[in-house]
Order: C-alpha cells, then sequence, then structure tokens
C-alpha cells in the first residue's frame, strides 16, 4: 500500500487533486484509516494514477476522466476522440480570433477593405426568417440585440440569440474582399428583409462601421453594432445521447404544464455508443420551442441530459438549426 503522498510523488498529482478526486467519486484510495482519515492507495492503482495525471493535463472534463477509466476499451477511445476534435475546433476557433485580432491591428495602420457579399434574395430572406424569432429588439441586451452576419469564402452565417434560445442558418454567398463579421441592429435586419421580397439576387457591402443591402434596384444603409457578438461556433458543439423524430402533429400533441413542455426520450432514441440513461425528461419553454419549430411539418431534437442545450434541427433544412436551453425542474 502507499501514502496519499507516495501515490502523488509517482503519478505527477499533488496530494489535493487526489483528495477532490476521492470526493468527486473519480479515483478513490484502495482504504481509509477509520481514525486518522489517511488515504491508502493500493498499487495496482499507481498505473491509473499516471493515467489520470495525463487526463487532467489535457484538460479533460470530469466527465470524460470517469468514462475513460471506468469505461470499457472501446468507450475510452471514444471519450478521447471527441475530446481531441474539441481541442481542434478549439484550436481553430483560436485561429480564427488570432486572425481577427491581427485585422483589428492593421485597421489602425491601414484603411479596412470593403467586403461585398453576392447572395440569392430567396435564400437570405429564408435565413433572415428562420433567425428571427431569436433576435432580441431590447436595448437591454446590447450584446445580442441583433442579427450576426458572419461571412467566410462561400457561406453567410446568420445567428441570432437572447441568451435563452440560439438559432442558425447557412447562405451561400460570393465574396469580394476580406472575411468579416458584423452584429445587425434587429431594426436594420427588418428593414433589410422587407427589401428582398421581389428580389432575385442581393448585394451586401461592408465598408467600416456601415452596412448596405442592394435588391430589386432599391437599397438600405445603416450603422453597425458596436457591441461584440457571443463566440456562438463554441456552443454549436453538442454531444447529444439521445434522437427524436417528431412531427407538427406530435409537437402541438406535447401536454404543456405551466407554459413548459417535457420532452421525453427513451433507450429506443439513444444513439449508438453514447453513455446516457435509459430514459432522459428535459423540461423546455414552449411557446419557445413552436417558435424555433417555426411551422415545420418535421423535426428532430437532439438532447444531451437535462441541463444540457437542446437542439433543434430539420429534415428539409440543414443549414437551419436551434438551440433551447431547458428549464430546471
Amino acid at each position: 500500500m502507499r501514502s496519499i503522498g507516495e501515490i502523488a510523488r509517482a503519478s505527477g498529482l499533488n496530494p489535493g487533486t487526489l483528495r477532490f478526486y476521492d470526493r468527486a467519486g473519480v479515483f478513490v484510495p484502495a482504504a481509509v484509516d477509520p481514525h486518522t482519515g489517511y488515504r491508502w492507495y493500493a498499487e495496482e492503482q499507481l498505473p491509473d494514477a499516471r493515467l489520470l495525471a495525463r487526463l487532467r493535463r489535457v484538460g479533460l472534463p470530469l466527465a470524460g476522466i470517469t468514462r475513460v477509466l471506468a469505461g470499457s476499451p472501446a468507450e475510452a477511445r471514444a471519450e478521447l476522440d471527441a475530446h481531441l476534435r474539441r481541442l481542434e475546433d478549439g484550436l481553430s476557433d483560436a485561429r480564427r480570433e488570432l486572425s481577427a485580432v491581427r485585422c483589428l491591428l492593421d485597421s489602425r495602420e491601414f484603411p479596412v477593405p470593403q467586403t461585398r457579399l453576392t447572395v440569392p434574395a430567396p435564400a437570405l430572406a429564408a435565413a433572415l426568417d428562420a433567425v428571427r424569432f431569436a433576435a432580441p429588439a431590447d436595448a437591454a441586451l446590447p450584446a445580442v440585440a441583433g442579427i450576426f452576419l458572419d461571412a467566410e469564402d462561400g457561406v453567410l452565417h446568420l445567428v441570432a440569440t437572447d441568451r435563452y434560445r440560439l438559432a442558425v442558418a447557412d447562405c451561400p454567398a460570393a465574396l469580394a474582399g476580406p472575411p468579416v463579421s458584423a452584429l445587425l441592429p434587429t431594426a436594420l435586419a427588418d428593414a433589410a428583409r422587407a427589401l428582398l421580397a421581389d428580389a432575385e439576387e442581393a448585394e451586401l457591402t461592408f465598408d467600416g462601421g456601415l452596412f448596405t443591402i442592394r435588391a430589386a434596384g432599391r437599397s438600405l444603409s445603416g450603422e453597425r453594432a458596436e457591441a461584440d457578438f457571443p463566440d456562438y461556433r463554441g456552443l454549436l458543439r453538442l454531444e447529444p445521447t439521445h434522437r427524436v423524430t417528431l412531427t407538427a402533429a406530435d409537437l402541438l400533441a406535447l401536454p404543456e404544464d405551466d407554459g413548459s413542455t417535457t420532452l421525453t426520450a427513451t433507450a429506443a432514441d439513444a444513439l449508438p455508443d453514447a453513455p446516457a440513461p435509459a430514459d432522459l425528461l428535459v423540461h423546455v419553454n414552449r411557446g419557445f420551442l413552436l417558435e424555433a419549430a417555426g411551422g415545420a411539418d418535421q423535426l428532430v431534437l437532439e438532447l444531451g441530459g437535462p441541463i444540457a442545450p437542446l437542439a433543434i434541427r430539420f429534415p428539409s433544412r440543414a443549414d437551419t438549426f436551434s438551440l433551447l436551453m431547458p428549464i430546471a425542474r
């Protein structure tokens, strides 16, 4: 048997960390002295302690560490693969943010080039309609009061959130100039939507703090919002455990309890290899859920736990989906 100090020195973990993992039930000692409370570890626990130290160094979350230590080899490999994808996505986000920072630094010295986007007007109108329900006009929420346009080569992402729900829709776009992102005040986005009714194509121009849209011989200009939009890309990396398909009739038939609806997923809805309970109950705001569904004939709900964001997807609109925060009950 080894003392907590000995196992700490041999594994690279400190005693405080070992006590934390003991209290969390992740890595418990083989024996605890009933009189002194001293923790003692078996010799065969050392490999797991060293493994735990490595998992901690790469930032694996507590739940993931538990699954690696307690799960089957296949479950452990799946958890490591999922964490590696998260790290790679995070690195991509960091590169994107650093590129934006460099552009901001360059703009202090050199004029920012103008960016123009050419988009199909019907597709842009559909994307604006798909995210509008989640775009608040409340001035008390300046960080999110609008629709965020995030353009890169070949696609324009439209994002809106009121902190309780988030909607994303994509639109094909031909880009001339550097990639650009801008938060349009809700009123400006609504006015831009009105120009698209009879148009086949629209041109969007981003010139410093000015946004201009031209469609069907008409144009509209307005100031972009100065507020920073939340990092929506990180919110899109969900790890659902269940997937449920509902028709519009199924959705309307769900019972209502004081403005909320309870979604039920069973073992039959569990995704392959997903570490999940047999049944899962998620409570959501009924009005928010119906708004996100947007009258679709069919939708797919992806659930990851009672307090995890709920993803709402549409078989007929692969470029549009929403996230909805559950209600704690």
